[in-house]
């Protein structure tokens, strides 16, 4: 696919993808959904991607839905679908969230600016989200009459707790970078010119001291048991994982590298090696 909208970069094991129509501040439109779920599947194909970085081009991360369609921006009977290929009754922020959250590679947000609507809701699938200085937020959906998107009111509430999450979503103000931090909406705040550092810090600490395999592995361990409801369901999976990894190939250079005091230097691909029980879970359809 070639992409328009977004940035597709690949560096020593690190994927960023840059939102990049900076002239309009990043605002979501259905050709970059488009464009970002077509980058995951690549990602997720390639072997060489360890982890990704996703963040915006310019001053702002995303100023969520275009809205260059004036009153008619969100009825999608007078729009039409997103995409020729996704059918019109589908939320397309829900459409990324859903995909990123099946991710089997690590993901990070390095939010640079302005991020409200979708521009913050999409990242709330990612698992770890650095903020700029410079980064507002906005959950604004109450003050433009429609309702939570992006699957973020199953995200938000686990992320942050109800109460913080209502407060937001009711409200629909727009908000710092520090109240972010202060609502465990983000790990943390850098100077503007920190932010990527600190996000690649990160991925390369990842990408040079684990196995992709256990990395896929614990990722969805970690975001399937958020709607587990007894510790049994995780009990169920762990004794699985412990078993299949146990005698892989992996299993064997980390614990010899760990003896030798060597970097361990994993031979598993999540392309070919992950377990004969993943996926554990049924799919989930979209019924209207």
């Amino acid at each position: 696919m070639n992409y328009e909208q977004i940035k597709y970069e690949t560096k020593d094991g690190i994927l960023t993808i840059t939102l990049n129509r900076p002239d309009k501040l990043n605002a979501f439109t259905g050709r970059m959904l488009s464009e970002l779920l077509d980058a995951m599947d690549r990602a997720d194909r390639d072997d060489d991607v360890r982890a990704v970085v996703f963040t915006g081009a310019g001053r702002g991360f995303c100023a969520g839905a275009d809205l260059s369609g004036g009153a008619n921006t969100f009825n999608a009977e007078n729009r039409g679908p997103v995409d020729p290929g996704l059918d019109g009754h589908r939320d397309g922020g829900g459409l990324f969230t859903l995909r990123a959250y099946e991710s089997l590679k690590p993901t990070i947000a390095a939010c640079n600016g302005p991020a409200v609507g979708v521009g913050i809701t999409m990242q709330l699938a990612m698992d770890i989200r650095l903020a700029s200085e410079a980064a507002r937020y906005g959950f604004v959906f109450t003050r433009r009459a429609i309702v939570m998107e992006a699957c973020s009111s199953w995200f938000l509430p686990r992320l942050v707790g109800p109460q913080q999450a209502l407060e937001w979503v009711m409200t629909g103000r727009v908000f710092p970078a520090e109240e972010a931090l202060a609502g465990r909406l983000v790990r943390s705040v850098h100077k503007p010119e920190a932010l990527l550092p600190a996000a690649y810090a990160l991925a390369r600490e990842i990408a040079d001291n684990t196995a992709p395999v256990s990395v896929a592995l614990n990722r969805h361990m970690i975001w399937k048991m958020l709607g587990a409801d007894h510790p049994m369901e995780a009990h169920k999976v762990d004794s699985k994982g412990i078993y299949a990894r146990g005698k892989s190939a992996d299993v064997k250079e980390g614990v010899t590298a760990f003896l030798e005091k060597r970097p361990a230097r994993f031979p598993m691909k999540v392309s070919d090696g992950m377990p004969s029980y993943f996926p554990w879970w049924q799919e989930r359809q979209f019924n209207k």
